[in-house]
């Protein structure tokens, strides 16, 4: 046999390229697909048989197929739910409004200094989600250096004027702590337009507003979606801002499920309150896709 006969001969044949071709992206996504089934699907099929069980910690719990969890959830922590639905899509739309600014910014106005400001939208990540929650109840404190000097060193507010403890400071909290996951989603979207495009607007003699309307903002719609997402799904769960900065009117579903299942032990109510929270946020998220055309957004 001679030697190129030997070589080819030695070579996988097609079919063996093929079939380790269509293998491969399996192979890549198998350590994921084992992580999300080891610390999330087994977790969650768990926090299921606890919601629909009976008992106690003490006692053990009981597969019943309950449904009184669920009725206590929706019933008893009905303003909770309204609570998270609406100071969490404040928050969002604030974190579009201020990050899309800085996102647009960084990406057409950043010149050399684009991976410095990048670096200052990520930098918060540094630090504790909870050291940045505490820095805000100072700074927000009704002496604090920011109300304690518009009362007695300009004299602008009243003595008793105080905004900690308030929906105000809560939905300024979780704007701050979830601006980066609007920022960084925008930038990359913008980040990706032809600047041409917006000559082009210009030259066809669109005003800024229209180019802006017609052509940013269609172009940047896969940043909305993806950052409105990335903030709006951890704000509506977030229990610590409402926690330290809000009062027990203002609670969150989240500070219920934490007192729940943290406090209480009452798995079934807390596990309920969770898959409760996880639909409504999954219906919310198929119904918002739906409404921007996520396969055009993704597509």
């Amino acid at each position: 046999m001679t030697a190129p006969a030997a070589q080819a001969s030695a070579r996988p044949g097609p079919g063996l390229r093929g079939r380790l071709g269509k293998a491969l992206p399996y192979l890549l996504l198998a350590p994921g697909l084992f992580w999300l089934a080891v610390f999330y699907v087994l977790p969650a099929i768990q926090m299921f048989t606890y919601s629909i069980s009976t008992g106690s910690v003490e006692t053990g719990y009981t597969i019943d197929l309950s449904g009184h969890a669920y009725v206590t959830a929706l019933t008893e922590f009905s303003k909770q739910f309204i609570n998270s639905i609406l100071y969490g899509g404040i928050a969002t739309i604030l974190t579009l409004i201020i990050g899309f600014p800085v996102a647009y910014t960084i990406a057409f106005r950043g010149g050399r200094y684009k991976n410095l400001i990048l670096f200052l939208v990520i930098a918060p990540f540094f630090t504790s989600f909870l050291i940045r929650t505490i820095s805000w109840k100072i700074l927000l404190g009704d002496e604090g250096p920011i109300f304690g000097f518009l009362k007695h060193g300009l004299g602008v507010l009243p003595g008793t004027f105080s905004i900690l403890g308030t929906p105000v400071a809560q939905v300024f909290g979780i704007t701050y702590n979830f601006l980066p996951f609007m920022i960084l989603p925008l930038y990359v979207a913008l980040e990706k337009i032809d600047p041409r495009l917006i000559e082009a607007g210009g030259d066809l003699f669109a005003s800024p507003a229209a180019t802006f309307r017609r052509v940013t903002l269609p172009l940047a719609l896969p940043g909305v979606f993806a950052g409105t997402l990335l903030t709006f799904i951890p704000a509506m769960g977030d229990y610590i801002n409402a926690e330290l900065l809000g009062n027990p009117s203002t609670r969150m579903i989240g500070n219920v499920i934490q007192n729940r299942l943290l406090v209480q032990n009452d798995y079934p109510v807390g596990s309920a309150l969770s898959f409760i929270l996880m639909a409504g946020i999954l219906i919310a998220v198929a119904v918002y896709a739906r409404l921007l055309g996520t396969e055009q957004l993704t597509g």
